[in-house]
């Protein structure tokens, strides 16, 4: 079976299904490569990004740890108010480095130092022993008023947070000569509760709310009221332990809190791939935890607290003291590393565990959560690209507590369930902030210049397939109508040929038989002539349609003038007409007639014919019969032979149709004219392998086909 016989056999919604098929089977393995294409990017994207987060942790890590290190090399006589200067025999005093106010600290947030006793008593190195000798270290009223202010709103968030107990906020609480058992560091000491002390006056009142949030100071007071006495430093040793459970007395933790880690709904295809190197990355982390988490000692010199009180009545320079006679004590002590803890107001601390004469003391700082977390990590990570397309969280515990957008740090979150994306890296920050973690979380991942070129060439594929798929299954279409086109004419032809063979066949047996009249002789010879020239014609086109298909087609043209063309026109077609009872008027141009355009004599005889046979029969059943043909001279050097009836013309939507090869206007089951479809497609090609063109317009009434061919020049101008 032959592919026409097999487009002939499919309608178009066949066609569709299988040209549907035909697609679907070149996208689904193209899809499939873009997409592992896409993802390998992506990937690469990833991993990239993945080492930007690193390199990120580790500079926020350094950076903290440059500024733990630099408090972790402050001695313990820092945290007083006087320290002994140079050689001791000198007997040299001089203010403590931490004793400066404002608060200088390259810590960002820092609110203040603080030292604790064994007792619960809460010292700052920002006073001296006795205040009112306060004028003598050249500290000014109203400089005393706002120290004693920031001690106050110190007192207040420790006292707040049950880590000491709650005292006269400003007022140095005096360490009492106890002889105690030492504490060891494992041993936990009971809570007992006790009354709140009342505040010391107005001068201390008004500082308070001078320095401290209005939220704090209002808070105060009903902190005192229920928070319980805790004896020496017992709360302390409760921060970073996991066994303990702290219930926040105002739950201020829980009211910040986004939501715990474990909650995040993020996408973690990409973090599975590297489990292995976490696994690396977190053993190097706990080794580095263990290696910073030795004990230190060193040897320590500082005044006699009865010596510092003698000493008082005889100070007279603020910036050193130098006084005979001041006891010394040297002593020995064990300073543990620093430990960091998230209180339950908000706030950090960062404190450590000083051992001395079996006593235990401890010194930290308060800090500010918002400054802190925005100085060392926000400000790290806008600058870098990862704020344009991940989320940067920080995490307490498992609890997070803030979110950084970078670029765009306009975002708030209100739920854990906000937070989306793909888990890109993942770490705790070195100890002694291990128990921070900052997590970054995939919002868009860009696959770079990689992915652009991919998506254009996946935008390209799918317009040339889709665009492929368009033009076949138009081509289909073209294919399956010109086979059946090919069946119609197959048996149109032989229409054509039988009809006129019949005819000259029963004419020819009459005239033999001798059953014709001598009138009725003439007419039959002109019945079978006309209908042999109408087999001649009908073979002339099918052998001009056969050499045109093999791209055989020869031409011979010669220039001609309009007058002989319009000649040769008449002697063709006139008897043609005649007989088919219609009228013939030609009409040239006389005054160009002798003007020559080239023209294969042969090939236009049958133009021409071929138009006044397709004139005729569509005309046929017009009040007017009559054909028209001129030649004219247009304006763009072209001569135009216009061949018009006075039929019912051409619908407007097959003016460009009807030069198709095999095409009918009718029904090959319900036509009513003669022809094989071939005519004025052959019309065209001939007219085109002539260097000409061809259209037809719709005059009222009637059609007219017009044939144009280029102008020669005049003989004298070539």
């Amino acid at each position: 079976m032959d592919l026409g016989s097999r487009l002939t056999g499919l309608n178009k919604s066949q066609l569709r299904r299988w040209m549907l098929l035909f697609f679907l089977a070149l996208l689904i393995p193209s899809g499939v490569l873009i997409q592992q294409s896409y993802s390998q990017l992506k990937w690469e994207a990833f991993h990239r990004y993945r080492v930007q987060a690193e390199e990120l942790t580790g500079r926020i890590n350094n950076q903290l740890n440059k500024l733990v290190d630099s408090e972790t090399l402050r001695s313990f006589t820092d945290y007083s108010f006087l320290v002994v200067a140079g050689d001791t025999t000198a007997n040299f005093l001089q203010r403590s480095a931490l004793s400066a106010f404002p608060i200088n600290s390259d810590i960002p947030g820092m609110i203040g130092y603080f030292q604790v006793d064994d007792q619960g008593s809460l010292t700052t190195p920002l006073l001296p022993a006795q205040l009112k000798q306060a004028d003598r270290y050249g500290i000014a009223a109203e400089e005393l008023m706002a120290r004693q202010s920031l001690q106050s709103r110190m007192q207040q968030i420790l006292s707040q947070n049950r880590l000491v107990v709650g005292g006269t906020p400003g007022r140095l609480m005096a360490t009492p000569e106890i002889k105690s058992k030492p504490i060891r560091p494992d041993t936990s000491v009971s809570l007992e509760s006790a009354a709140p002390a009342e505040l010391a006056n107005k001068l201390e009142l008004r500082a308070l709310k001078d320095v401290v949030p209005e939220h704090e100071v209002e808070g105060y007071a009903k902190q005192e009221a229920r928070a319980p006495t805790l004896q020496g430093q017992a709360a302390f040793d409760q921060l970073n332990r996991a066994d303990v459970q702290r219930q926040p007395a105002k739950k201020q933790i829980l009211s910040k809190s986004i939501g715990r880690v474990e909650d995040l709904k993020l996408d973690k295809r990409y973090e599975a791939k590297l489990a292995e190197e976490q696994a690396i990355t977190a053993l190097k982390e706990k080794l580095s935890q263990q290696e910073q988490s030795a004990i230190r000692r060193e040897r320590s010199v500082m005044p006699a607290p009865s010596a510092v009180v003698e000493q008082d009545e005889a100070v007279a320079d603020s910036s050193a003291m130098v006084q005979s006679g001041v006891r010394i004590n040297t002593f020995e002590s064990e300073i543990d590393a620093f430990e960091f803890s998230l209180l339950d107001s908000g706030h950090f601390v960062l404190f450590r565990k000083v051992w001395r004469d079996g006593r235990r003391y401890i010194q930290g700082m308060l800090i500010e959560q918002g400054p802190f977390l925005e100085s060392l990590i926000a400000g790290s990570f806008s600058e870098t690209a990862l704020s344009e397309m991940s989320e940067l969280l920080v995490a307490y515990r498992g609890e997070l507590i803030r979110t950084f957008g970078g670029k765009r740090s306009d975002r708030y979150y209100a739920s854990v369930e906000e937070l989306s994306g793909a888990l890109l890296y993942r770490s705790s920050l070195s100890a002694p902030l291990n128990d921070l973690e900052v997590i970054y979380s995939i919002s868009h991942l860009p696959a770079g210049p990689g992915g652009q070129i991919i998506n254009w060439v996946a935008a390209t594929l799918i317009l040339i397939m889709c665009g492929g798929f368009y033009l076949m299954y138009r081509l289909g279409l073209r294919q399956i109508a010109l086979a059946r086109q090919q069946q119609d004419f197959v048996s149109a032809v032989s229409h054509e040929l039988k009809t006129p063979l019949t005819s000259i066949r029963m004419y020819g047996e009459m005239l033999r038989e001798g059953w014709a009249s001598e009138e009725k002789k003439r007419v039959y010879y002109d019945y079978i002539h006309d209908e042999s020239e109408r087999l001649t014609r009908l073979i002339n086109n099918v052998l001009q349609l056969a050499r045109m298909t093999r791209h055989d087609l020869q031409l011979d043209c010669r220039p001609v003038t309009i007058a002989e063309s319009m000649d040769g026109i008449r002697s063709k077609i006139t008897s043609q007409v005649e007989r088919a009872g219609f009228e013939l008027n030609l009409n040239g141009d006389a005054a160009n007639s002798d003007r020559q355009i080239l023209l294969d004599g042969d090939s236009f005889s049958q133009i021409v014919i071929n138009l006044v046979d397709n004139a005729i029969k569509f005309s046929a059943k017009s009040a007017i019969k009559r054909i028209d043909i001129s030649a004219t001279i247009a304006r763009d050097s072209q001569v135009v032979f216009t061949v018009r009836d006075y039929g019912p013309g051409v619908p407007r939507d097959q003016m460009k149709k009807i030069f198709r090869l095999f095409y009918r206007t009718e029904n090959e089951l319900t036509r009513e004219t003669i022809g094989t479809g071939i005519g004025l497609a052959l019309v065209s090609q001939l007219t085109l392998a002539m260097k000409g063109r061809v259209d037809v317009i719709n005059q009222q009434p009637g059609a007219a086909f017009r044939v144009s061919f280029p102008l020669l020049p005049p003989k004298d101008e070539r």
